[in-house]
């Protein structure tokens, strides 16, 4: 009778030890996110899955903004899932605009400098094909905080209603695209 307790209780301590690795990787490393609206289209469709590679920007104490190792800073194009600032929600979204950047947004086109010196400016159709959505005077973005749009401009609920978002916010950077036809990288 005890080498059966014994027995289960190795079972349930390894099936505990299994479930903590399993909750840590899924908390820190990598996890995977469900796409519920078009504003990152035509990029990702509605109802795709994202992979997320969590420790992209450092690695962090589960369940906290804690950092173990980093933070590091996001790069502009850099597409990433955020916990709104609004709300519980989770948003899928691309950084057009680090610390130090002064970001401009007319006609749904985003136009950076930095230093007084171009350094991008988009010119992307694509973007448009839903309206070019509201527009951003330029202004300069706050160390520490990056500015995120949705790929689609008109249909997108994004850093230019929510205003900036805290690198430290950042849940990970989407590195792969999960749909019907297939797995395909960002």
């Amino acid at each position: 009778m005890a080498k059966t307790t014994r027995a289960r209780a190795r079972s349930f301590l390894t099936l505990g030890v299994a479930m903590t690795g399993l909750f840590v990787a899924r908390a820190s490393l990598a996890d995977h996110y469900h796409v519920p609206s078009g504003s990152m289209e035509p990029t990702v469709q509605v109802a795709e899955h994202v992979v997320v590679l969590k420790a992209a920007y450092g690695l962090r104490v589960p369940l906290t903004e804690t950092y173990l190792l980093g933070p590091r800073t996001p790069a502009r194009g850099d597409v990433v899932v955020l916990t709104s600032p609004e709300s519980d929600t989770v948003l899928l979204k691309r950084v057009v605009a680090v610390g130090g950047d002064v970001v401009e947004v007319r006609d749904g086109r985003v136009r950076l400098t930095r230093g007084g010196r171009s350094v991008a400016e988009e010119d992307d159709a694509r973007s448009l094909q839903a309206g070019p959505g509201p527009s951003l005077a330029p202004t300069l973005v706050p160390d520490g905080k990056v500015l995120v749009l949705g790929d689609n401009r008109g249909n997108s609920h994004d850093g230019r209603s929510f205003g900036w978002v805290s690198e430290r916010a950042l849940l990970g950077r989407a590195v792969a695209v999960v749909g019907a036809g297939g797995a395909r990288g960002l």
